[in-house]
């Protein structure tokens, strides 16, 4: 009886121990630059005004679409 408490004592001990190291880990952080050449001109700003515009003059020639033609 004394023989196994020992011997499991030794062995949660050695767990026990060997779970609480530190490991090393090596983490690298690696940026890429990537230049993208877009077709076409302007900044973003005014291209995606651009797209907006064309839907907001779909939304509107909907609209007039759905109230009618008064002539």
């Amino acid at each position: 009886m004394k023989n196994t408490i020992i011997i499991l004592t030794l062995v949660f001990s050695t767990f026990f121990v060997s779970s609480c190291r530190e490991t090393k880990t090596e983490t690298k952080t690696v940026i890429k630059e990537v230049q993208v050449e877009t077709k076409e001109k302007g900044s973003i700003l005014e291209r995606t005004a651009k797209e907006i515009d064309k839907e907001v003059n779909e939304e509107v020639d909907k609209a007039i679409d759905k109230i009618g033609n008064d002539d």
